[in-house]
């Protein structure tokens, strides 16, 4: 039996909170204008014209998304609003403020012709975004790398207010990230103190109220309202299953849309919150657990995929719900009465069957996938709860299961690398021709 140090279990605690994060809008546009908004702050003025240069896995995840209370999709828009509207300190959050009016200057803003996007080919990182504002003779600059909200470099004129981006350390995060496990992040859930953990319970508030919105509006393409439709009923049931898809899928149909609700996010993905929480707690519901067992399930489920992102990276070619819905399962099977051992079953049987799910951006059919995740999360479970799981004979599974989750991360960072030059290549020729 493990007992943890107070100092780790602190450590963790402080990893949750700063991973589980609510935001407004699907993060990768939200960056951005995050990133202009604070160049904005800086230049001091409105800015007569704005220069962003984005990753191509920003660019990707920005491009077929709505953006909250604006009725539009993808990037000028979110960029004019950081300009106009834009709260840098609010963080994921930065265009709580968007009105009507604001939209309107939005639109405007953009006719002017104001707005330069470009790809940035030379960093490496691939989550970068750069904003470089303009206006009556001055220039500001904000630079954001390797997670949504870190700023690496900011400048007005010739004055550079900060620069972490070349100094040794390019970032002081990840020396102090614990070091995580599959058995570490079972023990850290187990052997808590319940009430140091309460604050998960936010996330099943936000991400129920999202799914709530989703079931009230005609969202995207209304896959949990079709599921809880007479024709989903009849062909689905009325089942646990189908809730747990059909209310997962509701929250994301209205994030995707861009619906104004703020969603509890996991590693800087609304989607991925969405998917390590709305199965866990839908399941918990039927399943009539405690409120103490709800609570250590939403934590196996949202550090799980936090651990897994550790070595994945916050954007690569591999589908964020492989990674959620991976927690999820890990969290159902708990609840079912699961054992350590089980649940690395249960991790095991995810990564044999959904490895292969390529991320193609962010959009409103990121439900269809978020629904194939969660449904073999749950088959998941059920296998694992009968010790039937894959063995090391098979595929890209080992007998470590930690190891195995490093070999879907190795695949998802390294190996499809070349898959997601070929994504953002069809998409961005496909968008050019359209237009």
């Amino acid at each position: 039996m493990s007992m943890m140090t107070t100092q780790e279990q602190q450590a963790i605690i402080a990893l949750i909170k700063q991973q589980v994060v609510p935001a407004i809008g699907c993060t990768e546009p939200i960056a951005v204008a995050l990133c202009v908004a604070k160049a904005t702050e800086l230049l001091g003025m409105r800015p007569e014209k704005i220069e962003v240069r984005l990753s191509a896995n920003i660019l990707k995840n920005a491009m077929g998304v709505g953006i909250p209370g604006t009725g539009m999709i993808g990037l000028p828009i979110a960029i004019a609003l950081g300009a106009l509207i834009g709260r840098p300190e609010k963080e994921l959050e930065v265009l709580c403020d968007c009105n009507k009016q604001a939209v309107e200057q939005g639109k405007q803003f953009i006719a002017e012709k104001r707005i330069h996007i470009s790809l940035e080919e030379n960093d490496p990182d691939k989550l970068y975004i750069n904003a470089l504002v303009t206006a009556d003779g001055h220039e500001a600059e904000a630079r954001i790398k390797t997670h949504h909200t870190h700023f690496v470099f900011l400048r007005k004129d010739t004055d550079v207010l900060s620069d972490v981006d070349n100094s040794a350390c390019v970032c002081d995060e990840p020396d102090n990230e614990p070091e995580l496990t599959l058995r570490k992040v079972y023990d850290f859930a187990m052997e808590t103190e319940v009430d140091e953990l309460r604050f998960i319970l936010e996330a099943k508030r936000l991400n129920e109220a999202a799914a709530q919105s989703g079931l009230r509006e005609n969202y995207g393409h209304q896959l949990g309202k079709t599921m809880q439709s007479p024709l989903g009923r009849g062909i689905m049931g009325d089942s646990i299953f189908s809730k747990v898809l059909s209310v997962t899928s509701c929250a994301c149909d209205a994030r995707m849309a861009g619906a104004m609700v703020p969603v509890m996010s996991n590693s800087g993905s609304g989607n991925q919150g969405i998917c390590a929480t709305m199965p866990v707690v839908v399941f918990a519901e039927e399943n009539h657990n405690t409120e103490e067992e709800l609570i250590r399930a939403l934590i196996i489920s949202n550090l799980t995929a936090i651990y897994i992102k550790q070595t994945l990276g916050a954007l690569s070619a591999l589908c964020g719900c492989v990674v959620a819905s991976t927690g999820s399962s890990c969290g159902i099977t708990y609840l079912m009465g699961g054992t350590y051992e089980q649940i690395s079953y249960s991790v095991k049987n995810m990564i044999a069957n959904l490895t292969g799910m390529i991320c193609d951006g962010a959009k409103p059919s990121c439900a269809l996938k978020l629904t194939s995740g969660v449904s073999t999360a749950v088959l998941s479970a059920m296998l694992a709860m009968q010790h039937k799981y894959v063995s090391s004979q098979e595929g890209i599974i080992d007998d470590d299961v930690d190891k195995s989750i490093h070999n879907l991360t190795a695949i998802g960072s390294r190996g499809m690398d070349v898959t997601d030059r070929f994504v953002l290549d069809i998409m961005t020729h496909k968008s050019m021709n359209n237009e």
